[in-house]
């Protein structure tokens, strides 16, 4: 089975004419905003699942068909593509390619595969661990040949910046880019003197990715600003999560001292603004035509 069809730009049109900015999603409601929004693409970001699924820290507790769960529903309502953190690939490069099989199935257009041990956590964690360059080469090459399309794009992610610094780092994503990952991904850089390392070693020979972490170790940037200095891809993986338990902390604190939600309705959608975001109607017209 191929992936599913595309109706929006592929991301790497997007990173070829501009840069791709993806916001971190977590749920099929979440990518149907951000479609409505405007993106074409979005960044299923393990951790946001984590938070949402299991309302726990992102430490390596989510599973693979937890995963294909979420990006199934994602792409059964939208047509955004999907960048899939899949973290560790769950495994052995033998899990790596049940990985990619089954979430490219699922819809992935580009799924992400790190270098760190078990267990995994959080890229802006410490306390991390690696595998062996060499491993982590392997499940790359793995990934690739795993894959039934060629435009499922494979981007390989060290997050040794943390671990053994950015010498270490550079290593690997150069080890990486020439294993034949379509995107690399250095993650936690600290600063201008990181990336001119990072751009100096790869910049040209394969697209680069950035993640933006409000409150992490790399400092945000804006779209433009990372364009220039020769990003390809930027993700925004857990601001929404952040901004929705903001709100929610909010709310409940309101509802639970008020006893009503009175104090809100300027900050949320009625019933029917609601319904008009889901396109209820429409559906409900669509089951229309098959009524007896």
């Amino acid at each position: 089975m191929t992936p599913r069809n595309i109706t929006m730009t592929s991301i790497q049109e997007q990173m070829r004419t501009d840069l791709c900015l993806a916001p971190g999603v977590y749920d099929a409601l979440s990518a149907r905003m951000a479609q409505q929004a405007g993106f074409e693409t979005v960044y299923l970001s393990g951790a946001s699942v984590a938070y949402t699924r299991l309302g726990g820290p992102d430490i390596g507790l989510l599973g693979l068909t937890e995963v294909a769960d979420v990006l199934r529903y994602i792409s059964e309502q939208t047509d955004v593509n999907v960048i899939v953190d899949a973290d560790t690939g769950f495994g052995n490069a033998i899990n790596v390619m049940r990985t990619v099989r089954l979430l490219e199935r699922e819809g992935a257009n580009a799924i992400q595969l790190e270098d760190q041990g078990f267990p995994k956590r959080c890229g802006h964690l410490k306390g991390k661990s690696l595998v062996s360059k060499a491993e982590m080469v392997g499940k790359l090459k793995a990934a690739l040949d795993a894959r039934r399309s060629e435009n499922t794009l494979i981007i390989g992610r060290t997050d040794a910046i943390a671990v053994g610094g950015i010498d270490d780092a550079i290593e690997r994503a150069v080890a990486y880019q020439e294993a034949g990952a379509d995107i690399v991904f250095v993650e936690g850089y600290r600063g201008q003197e990181h990336v001119d390392r990072i751009m100096h070693a790869l910049h040209g020979k394969v697209p680069l990715m950035a993640n933006m972490v409000e409150g992490g170790d790399t400092p945000i940037d804006s779209a433009q600003t990372l364009k220039e200095k020769g990003y390809s891809l930027v993700i925004f993986p857990g601001g929404l999560v952040r901004a929705l338990t903001f709100a929610m902390q909010g709310y409940f604190a309101s509802l639970k001292q008020t006893g009503t939600t009175d104090s809100w309705r300027d900050r949320m959608l009625d019933f029917t603004q609601l319904n008009d975001a889901l396109q209820t109607p429409a559906v409900l017209e669509l089951g229309q035509r098959y009524e007896p």
